[in-house]
Formats: C-alpha cells, structure tokens, sequence
C-alpha cells in the first residue's frame, strides 16, 4: 500500500518547519526524514542552501495562507502556490513501490519537492476537512500555527499546553470578578 505524501503529513511538516525553521541543509533533511513525508527522496539527494531558501519561501508562501482573513484570499493564495509549485499530476513508480500520483516531476530540488508537498498537501487538507483549518494559537502571546486535524474542526490552540493556559486564565478571570 502507497501512502499519499500529498496529505496531512505535508502540512504537518509546514507547520513544523514554520514553528521551529531549518537553520542548515542537513537539518532540513532530518526534519523532513522525520516527518515520513517523501523521507526516501529526500535521503537520495544533497540538500542544498538553494534547497533551504527555497523552503523559506515557499514557507513564507504558505504562512500568508494561514494568515489570510477571509475563504477567498485564502484560496487564491493556494492556488498561487500550486501554480508555482506543482504541475499536471502524474502517475509514477519511480522506486518500484507502486503506483502512485506525483504533482512534479521525479527529478526536482528537494527545495521545490518541499514546496510542491506543502502546497498540495494545503489544498487537499483545506478541501477535504474545511477552508478553515489553519490558523494560529487563540493564546494571547502565543502566535504558534497548527493545522486542524480534529474530528470536530474546531481547534484553537496550537497544543494541549496553551489551551489548558487559556482555560486558566479565563478561569482566574471570572473568579476575579465573582
């Protein structure tokens, strides 16, 4: 069985890059070795500083999406991203492990590979869970990005830690006033 690189752990790996950025090529390839996402592309080939600027743009890109403030924008600025990042969708078995879709060419920088997965892996999450399902930490002070992966599409917080934060302060709040 193929697993599809295009889904949640794309934009799993934005939000991890955008929280806690590369700072070297080789760590740009730990990172995207551990998030499983393309890991076998990635350990084949030098990862390069185009490759990690090229991510800090595309990243960039990307935050604009979660930062957009209505549906509209938010979608022409995924679509800008997969007009710039990917092409027409192919199939291919390049490794000998099945068939499956790519949205690139097989041979493409690891920076524009990383580029190409964040941006299809927003749109499809954007279109199979909800437009709305990025966004950044309610906590004040906090402006860490998450995306919603929740069952009820209502996530506020980019982790269990600030949303119990939030609870607390609220809480102190209305006892303050009683």
């Amino acid at each position: 069985m193929h697993l599809n690189p295009y889904g949640a752990d794309a934009v799993l790996l934005a939000v991890n890059l955008a929280t806690d950025p590369a700072h070297s090529p080789d760590e740009l390839a730990t990172r995207c070795e551990q998030s499983g996402v393309e890991s076998r592309l990635v350990r084949d080939r030098q990862v390069t500083a185009a490759d990690l600027a090229a991510v800090r743009v595309a990243l960039d890109e990307w935050l604009a999406v979660v930062d957009a403030t209505d549906e509209h924008e938010r979608v022409a600025l995924v679509n800008a991203m997969l007009a710039k990042y990917t092409e027409h969708p192919r199939l291919t078995n390049h490794a000998g492990d099945g068939w499956h879709v790519h949205y690139r060419p097989d041979d493409v920088p690891v920076g524009r590979l990383v580029a190409t997965l964040i941006s299809t892996g927003t749109a499809l999450h954007l279109a199979g869970r909800g437009i709305s399902r990025l966004g950044r930490c309610s906590t004040d002070g906090c402006d860490t990005v998450y995306a919603d992966l929740s069952r009820s599409g209502r996530q506020r917080y980019c982790s269990p830690a600030c949303s119990n934060r939030d609870a607390v302060r609220r809480h102190r709040a209305r006892a303050q006033r009683v």
